[in-house]
Order: structure tokens, then sequence, then C-alpha cells
């Protein structure tokens, strides 16, 4: 049985009582704390036990799932917050979160993955092995529909519409969207549900999620990123690549070969055509190919 909860109600008294914070304040930093206790508990940390590691990784996936910078940095303040009381009542020694460096806006747009790089990911995993025949699988709906890492580790048996070849996608802010699926993509889904997760008995409350681990729950975002690293080091791909990587080189794709933005803005589920815009960096390539056909002093003959 977890002893999360239990720290938690003491680091509550801590802030109300001795620290005398208003509550939308308390429940700020509770809020701020729950994120490291899913992840600790996912993986049988206990409180006591947190290593600097585990923070940075936690950070990571915060990050692969598109959290603001600046709510990273909030997060990140109230997980040192958390550890400077345990270190008040003598639970730990030293804090873990100490010499953490705050979560920086990026500078760079995710590398971009071509076709040939994706294939070249998806061959590292054994077909004949059900855990890799599944991961396979979760490469191909990624890259395929530019899904966000926490849509497709909640997509439900219940939003494949096989007639339609579309997903119902549920986004950020619950908002509900559709996405088209191509036939190879579906064909291989509709293939792993049938001869890889109906051989899986799933947990209780388990049974509407697509994608189940051998021991029956759904997976997590941080799973798929690390089998995802391993699996570019083993094609020998030389880039930084995390699952948003996958959802970058879909919008690429059909942006530079002409797709229109609001549509793409439409698929990956983006309120505002600013944000889809980042995906809109153009290969020199086909600059160069715009001005030798468009421009009357280079237009070619």
């Amino acid at each position: 049985m977890s002893v999360w909860p239990q720290y938690i109600r003491n680091y509550e008294t801590y802030l109300r009582l001795e620290r005398h914070l208003a509550a939308n304040s308390v429940e700020a930093y509770l809020r701020d704390v729950s994120h490291l206790a899913r992840y600790a508990e996912t993986n049988n940390i206990e409180p006591t036990q947190v290593s600097q590691e585990d923070i940075q990784s936690l950070l990571v996936e915060l990050n692969e799932t598109e959290i603001a910078i600046a709510t990273q940095k909030r997060i990140l303040a109230g997980i040192r917050s958390f550890f400077h009381y345990l270190l008040l009542v003598d639970d730990i020694m030293e804090s873990p979160a100490e010499f953490i460096d705050m979560p920086r806006n990026q500078q760079h747009l995710p590398d971009v993955l071509s076709d040939e790089e994706i294939t070249a990911i998806q061959s590292t995993f054994d077909l004949s092995l059900p855990d890799q025949a599944r991961n396979s699988v979760i490469i191909e709906v990624l890259y395929g529909c530019g899904l966000r890492v926490s849509e497709l580790v909640n997509l439900k048996l219940s939003n494949i519409y096989d007639e339609e070849e579309a997903l119902l996608i549920t986004g950020k802010g619950d908002k509900q969207r559709w996405v088209p699926i191509n036939q190879q993509a579906l064909r291989q889904l509709k293939q792993y549900i049938l001869t890889v997760r109906s051989q899986v008995q799933p947990q209780s409350g388990e049974e509407k999620f697509v994608f189940l681990s051998r021991r029956g729950h759904h997976l997590t975002r941080m799973f798929i990123f690390k089998f995802l690293k391993e699996a570019v080091e083993k094609a020998g791909i030389q880039k930084e690549v995390s699952p948003h990587s996958l959802r970058h080189s879909f919008a690429t794709e059909l942006v530079q070969n002409g797709a229109d933005l609001r549509a793409v803005q439409q698929m990956l589920g983006h309120s505002s055509i600013k944000t889809t815009e980042i995906y809109t960096h153009i290969s020199p390539k086909i600059l160069r190919d715009t001005i030798l056909t468009f421009h009357p002093h280079y237009k070619k003959k």
C-alpha cells in the first residue's frame, strides 16, 4: 500500500498550520506534488527514496506531454517545497530537488524524422514478441496520426471508427476532434487488438484502453518515451528523438507537401493557428526549388 497519501496529508497540515497559507495556495502546492506522487507510485518509489534522477525523469515526462515551461517551473518549485518540508521533519538528509535546474524555454524545434528513419525505428522491433509488436503499432499510430503521447496512452477501443477510418481523440481541455487514420495504421492497429491485446487480461478499470502492458495496465507516457529512445539508438539514428518528434514529423510532412495549415491545425488539436505555424519550418531544398520555379529571373526553362 502506498505511503504517499499520508505524507501528502502531513505536508498539507504543515502548509496550513505552520506556513499559514491560503486555501488556494495550499491547493496549488498539493497539485504540484501530485505529479511527483503519481510518477513515484507508478515506479514503486517512496517519498524518502526519490532521487535527483527521478525528478529529472518526471520533468522529461512533463515536457513530452507539452506542459508549458512556466507550469513546469511552478511544479518544480512545489516539489522543492515538499522536500524542504521533509528536511524539516528529518525524514530525509538532503533534498533531491536542490540542484536541479529550472526548465528552460526550448530554443529549437524538435528533430524531424524522415519516412525512412521511421521505418528503421520500426525494424528494430521483433514482431514475433507481443510487446514489441505493440510498440511498432504505437510508432505507426503516433507518426501516422500526429497524436500527443498523452492522447495515445488514453486512447479507448470505442474511439476507433473502422468505417470512417478515423479516431475520436480527446485532447487538451477535454476537447474532442476527429483524426483520420490511414489504412496501413488502421490495419496494424486492428491486428494488434486481435492478436496481442486479446491475450492480455486487463486489470479492473483498464478494460477500455487500447494499449496495455503485459500485466493489463494502460501504458504510461514515460514508458513510451523510454522504449522509443532505445529503438532510436538501435536504429543508429543520431537525433534527439521523443514521442513529440513523431507528432512534429507528421505535421512537417503534411505542410511541406502542400497540406492546408487550417486542416493540419484541426488534426493536431491546436486552438490557435499560431501554434501550428511552428511546424511550417521549410527545408532549404524547398526554398531553393520555390525560387527556381517561381522567380522570373531564375525560373526553370
